[in-house]
């Protein structure tokens, strides 16, 4: 096979030509699609020749120059380029082509969702549509006209405003749509289907009518009220804090089932993964109802950081995806509890990103090179990309923060751009000097902080040293540049003080003076930066109990946990003291939906990222060891907890409510490492009762890992209830798969022929097949099994879907820190997928990136 060739960003050039306007004609069948394209082109290297236009897997009919029919002998198609020799310098290009949407798998481009055409071009699907400069610095106005069959295909939807309607001919319609605003081929969408929606309407700070319109099947109407009000909320949200308005007559949302992200922010018609718009009280739980929400308003904010303003390039993806989270994140935790989402937030970035940063395939957030642009939308350019922002926002303070947006977005509205163009706005207005900054753009790994404390004569000292990692190439990086917002608290818990303290060097000592006894110092508040912090002298109890600093207290409790089961790993021992202070917990009074957060176990991943050589095995034995000496202790106040919040008949979505249900369903599966009958029962009468999915899920959980024939008599029940929702039987798919049960492995092979799972729909593949991949322990089984089979997936999904079957290979990213035993095994596997004949450039750069150091 020859090795697919990386891009870099070193080599960046501007284009040679671009094009100013758009016309283009999709005429919808169901055999095929013909796609009619007029390209106002301009040269802008005077000293090109040739036109050379991305595309792929096109059937190309007739071109035209100007008035002129281009014969074979004036143009070429090859590797995915199609070049026009010799044009002129302005010029209109018509190229006629054919494609077949119904066949296309990989979901990219133009392909059929069910019933329903639809379009995800980011970041280079446009190519699978017509002949192109598909780049994200080439922006232009589109004019697009549909036409399909009227009573298939009644709704025809694409961006902008909506011009013309009418009946072409008997049983044809066409509609016209214009977009206003420039825009790279990435954000041209196009849907047509048989839809069902809901409509609403919203008026901007400027007085403009909005209509806004949320699609999907018929039948799902009534699940998009949720999604509805998210939207309304994000518009008002993004003028209230950022000054930002809508700025077309109609916002469209449509919803389907296929889909290989989560949402697409096309300028006028986003298009969603159903799983983040349909939802109601019998089949979404409240993390559902949460998520749709954050989505809803992420992909509304890309309107102005990601389509007004776009990426000059794709290894400035995080320009638009690290802003818009940071501002998704903060919508939320405006709508909700600031320490809770806050606290989410972290826990997703330490669970993805952080294992990330430490595996083979660790980058930057801003690349140097891909092979498969499709593998970088990653938790690094996302998560990690939206704290960078975040610290920004710490250095400068809101006020200075908001003007400098307000800079951005006045210089560069209509542009596509650079990080260093976003950085000199922040620094420009904010009035800070970025440029050592700037390294958290360009390095990779996640850095450790190393604490020392020492206190003489009143004076507090606090010695930190950074320990930057080298990069995946073993260069050696360099000091970052951060915020640490650090407290300081007297003996009886009073906080004596809080700052934010700037790190900049590999060395650095701050010194308060004033204390008649030596301070207890609170670390990283907020999880100021995105850093590991390794102190020496913990007081782990006492910030527990003391710190008012939401973060720092649920920090504290897992670090404790942590260091506890860390000591049971080595000793078997379980530290009294722990259990002693997760009773202070269980007391305390404070937010519910906090106090579940509070009483959580670290995960797996958690604890075998601080592993030097990772076993799941003594994992997995400690956290059922240390949960069933919990549950031991306090059995009666889990008990009366759980009672106090058991509301069956409620499945409100307000904060009181949700709150209740998270503090009962954590105790109850703390509850559940007893293993015991009672707690059986308590959890199938929790199904049985309990109007709330999130109950519902929560039980069946416990009844899958806890009892055979509870659970197959439960999960029967809820198959037959359910059997026709496929968002549901996600749910159903995902708790089969994450199992713990012995036989896991042969329970999700059966379960790939059963009628609900499709292996060309992602949401399911990621159900079903991406779930086992994450249940480490059957999957890091010790007879290489789990590899196997997630191997033989990858193979076969990457036929399908290349950007399905490489995200199944990040199952593997661990290899390198695997015990000798599964790194074998896990290797044998490896080695068998990169030599696959056949195998997709997407899938190739994990697996080669991943076995680099072990060929």
């Amino acid at each position: 096979m020859t090795q697919p060739q990386a891009i870099y960003l070193k080599d960046y050039k501007k284009p040679e030509f671009t094009i100013r306007s758009v016309s283009l004609e999709f005429e919808l069948f169901e055999e095929f699609t013909r796609v009619n394209s007029t390209l106002e082109i301009e040269k802008i290297d005077l000293h090109a020749k040739d036109l050379v236009l991305d595309s792929i897997d096109l059937e190309l009919e007739e071109m035209w120059l100007n008035d002129l029919q281009l014969t074979p002998s004036r143009y070429r198609y090859e590797e995915e380029k199609l070049t026009v020799a010799n044009v002129p310098q302005n010029f209109l290009l018509r190229i006629t082509n054919i494609i077949y949407p119904q066949n296309n798998t990989e979901l990219e481009g133009l392909y059929k969702s069910g019933t329903i055409f639809c379009t995800q071009n980011e970041p280079e699907g446009f190519r699978r549509i017509t002949p192109y400069i598909d780049r994200p610095d080439v922006m232009s106005v589109f004019t697009v006209t549909i036409s399909a069959d009227t009573k298939k295909y009644p709704v025809l939807l694409s961006n902008g405003n909506k011009n013309t309607a009418c009946q072409i001919e008997e049983g044809r319609h066409s509609v016209t749509w214009y977009d206003p605003h420039p825009k790279p081929s990435y954000l041209f969408a196009l849907v047509a289907g048989n839809l069902g929606s809901i409509s609403d309407r919203f008026t901007t700070m400027e007085g403009r009518e909005v209509e806004l319109n949320i699609y999907c099947d018929k039948g799902n109407e009534s699940k998009c009220a949720h999604a509805m009000e998210s939207l309304k909320k994000s518009m008002l949200w993004d003028e209230k804090v950022y000054g930002r308005a809508y700025d077309l007559d109609i916002y469209n949302i449509v919803a389907v089932d296929s889909f290989n992200m989560g949402a697409m922010e096309n300028k006028g018609l986003n298009i969603f993964n159903s799983h983040y718009v349909l939802a109601d009280s019998d089949v979404a739980t409240d993390a559902d109802f949460m998520g749709i929400e954050s989505v809803i308003a992420h992909e509304y904010f890309h309107n102005w950081t990601g389509n007004r303003i776009t990426c000059r390039d794709w290894f400035q993806l995080t320009l638009k995806e690290g802003l818009t989270v940071f501002r998704d994140q903060c919508f939320s935790a405006d709508m909700h509890s600031w320490h809770v989402q806050r606290i989410k937030d972290v826990k997703m970035l330490r669970e993805r990103q952080f294992v990330e940063d430490a595996s083979p395939t660790a980058h930057p957030i801003q690349p140097e090179s891909y092979i498969s642009m499709n593998n970088f939308y990653t938790a690094t350019v996302y998560e990690k990309g939206a704290e960078v922002i975040r610290m920004i926002h710490t250095l400068l303070g809101a006020e200075r923060f908001r003007a400098a947006s307000d800079l951005y977005f006045e210089t560069f509205d209509g542009q596509a751009v650079t990080t260093k163009d976003f950085l000199w706005a922040m620094s420009h207005a904010g009035g800070e000097n970025l440029e050592q900054f700037e390294r958290w753009y360009c390095q990779s790994g996640t850095p450790k902080l190393k604490v020392q404390e020492s206190f003489a004569d009143g004076k507090y000292t606090l010695k930190l040293r950074q320990i930057v990692p080298h990069a995946i190439d073993g260069t050696k990086q360099l000091p970052y540049y951060f915020p640490l917002k650090i407290g300081l608290l007297d003996q009886e818990g009073k906080e004596i003080l809080e700052t934010v303290l700037v790190v900049s060097q590999e060395h650095e000592e701050f010194v308060f003076e004033g204390f008649a006894s030596s301070p207890i110092v609170s670390l990283n508040r907020d999880f100021s930066a995105p850093i590991i912090v390794e102190q020496e002298n913990t007081a782990y109890p006492f910030l527990m109990r003391h710190d008012r600093n939401g973060f720092v207290r649920y920090e504290s409790a897992q670090s404790f946990a942590v260091a506890t089961l860390e000591q049971l790993i080595k000793t078997g021992e379980v530290d009294p003291l722990f259990v002693e202070n997760y009773g202070y917990l269980l007391d305390l009074d404070t937010d519910l939906s906090y106090k579940a957060l509070l009483l959580e176990l670290p995960s797996a991943t958690t604890l075998s990222q601080r592993m030097e050589v990772i076993d799941f095995e003594p994992i997995y034995d400690a956290l059922e060891r240390l949960q069933h000496a919990l549950a031991c202790r306090y059995e009666a106040k889990l008990q009366m907890l759980y009672e106090n919040c058991h509301m069956p008949k409620n499945n409100s979505i307000d904060a009181e409510s949700m709150g209740e249900r998270a503090l009962k369903n954590r105790v109850l599966r703390i509850l559940s490492a007893l293993k015991s009958e009672a707690v059986l029962e308590r959890a199938k009468k929790q199904y049985e009762e309990s109007l709330s999915m999130s109950d519902r899920i929560t039980a069946l959980d416990i009844l899958e890992n806890g009892s055979a024939a509870l659970s197959a008599v439960a999960m029967a029940d809820f198959y037959a209830k359910y059997k026709h929702d496929t968002l549901v039987m996600n749910k159903y798919l995902s708790i089969l798969a994450a199992s713990e049960r012995e036989g896991v492995l042969d329970r999700v092979r059966a379960l790939q022929n059963d009628p609900v799972y499709d292996v060309k729909v992602p949401n399911l593949v990621r159900s079903l097949i991406g779930v086992f991949a994450r249940n480490f322990k059957h999957f890091h089984a010790k007879d290489g099994l789990g590899y196997k089979f997630v191997a033989q997936k990858i193979l076969e999904i990457d036929a399908i879907n290349a950007q399905m079957g490489s995200a199944l290979c990040n199952a593997f990213k661990l290899y390198e820190k695997m015990n000798p035993h599964n790194k074998a095994l896990m290797k044998i596997e490896l080695q068998k997928v990169i030599a696959h004949e056949g195998l997709s450039k997407n899938s190739y750069e994990i697996v080669s990136k991943i076995l680099k150091k072990h060929p």
